[in-house]
């Protein structure tokens, strides 16, 4: 019997983007919606295909941040999330992404890039609910990059990815209570904050209040691993009943 010659599969890569900010003390992911098929029209992760042979996978991740988005990515903190290549996600043939989440403070309102006819920042819990609807499999990574953000601030010193270079203790609070979706008491969370050692460090100047004492400034601190942790509060049956499932 003759052996079949084998051939490699044709599988393409891409990069997608979970991009997170915080705005007006919510936390937002950046949508865009398509501006061709499959799915034009519908809001999905900003990304693409990788340009060219030679490009690495990061190098690709922060072209599209800046193509698609017109963000630089020295203001953002960026790292891998996971790879996504479930058969069939992509109705034009076997492809793989590897998605990656990003984080920064205050970023702008972004432009549309080539292949996007818009761009916006959208509440994470209109995603979550399922009140937005997303092309391919888009759900899934920007639930599994909000839960990732979600999980790394209470072992790490990722929440101050959304904070300025100096900050005060009740804007960390903001972030925390942003991204966990939950209020937390002002004394335990200063306490907590305090007992972690290394997580935030004094910035040397006070930010001048209307009234009253000046608020204290600080800065990220040397460690990147919180001891103790801060651990996310269980949710209530409210906010359970709150989150939506992928249909």
């Amino acid at each position: 019997m003759q052996d079949v010659a084998w051939s490699p599969p044709s599988v393409l890569l891409t990069v997608d983007l979970v991009i997170l900010t915080l705005r007006e003390s919510r936390l937002h992911v950046l949508l865009v919606e398509r501006g061709e098929d499959p799915f034009r029209g519908m809001l999905a992760l900003p990304g693409g295909f990788l340009s060219h042979d030679g490009e690495e996978i990061l190098d690709a991740a922060h072209r599209e941040l800046s193509e698609e988005t017109a963000l630089t990515s020295g203001w953002v903190h960026l790292e891998q999330l996971a790879v996504y290549g479930s058969p069939g996600r992509d109705p034009r043939g076997r492809i793989v992404s590897v998605a990656h989440l990003a984080i920064a403070p205050g970023l702008p309102d972004p432009v549309a890039g080539t292949d996007a006819t818009n761009a916006a920042w959208i509440p994470t819990e209109t995603v979550l609910s399922g009140e937005a609807t997303l092309a391919f499999d888009h759900y899934r990574i920007a639930a599994d990059g909000i839960e990732r953000a979600r999980t790394k601030i209470e072992f790490s010193a990722l929440a101050t990815a959304f904070c300025g270079d100096s900050f005060t203790i009740a804007e960390l609070q903001q972030v925390y209570e942003a991204v966990w979706g939950t209020t937390l008491d002002t004394r335990n969370f200063y306490r907590k904050v305090q007992a972690a050692k290394g997580f935030i460090v004094p910035a040397g100047t006070d930010r001048k209040a209307t009234g009253g004492r000046p608020a204290r400034l600080y800065r990220a601190g040397p460690n990147t691993v919180l001891f103790p942790p801060l651990i996310r509060p269980a949710p209530s049956a409210a906010e359970e009943k709150g989150t939506g499932e992928e249909e």
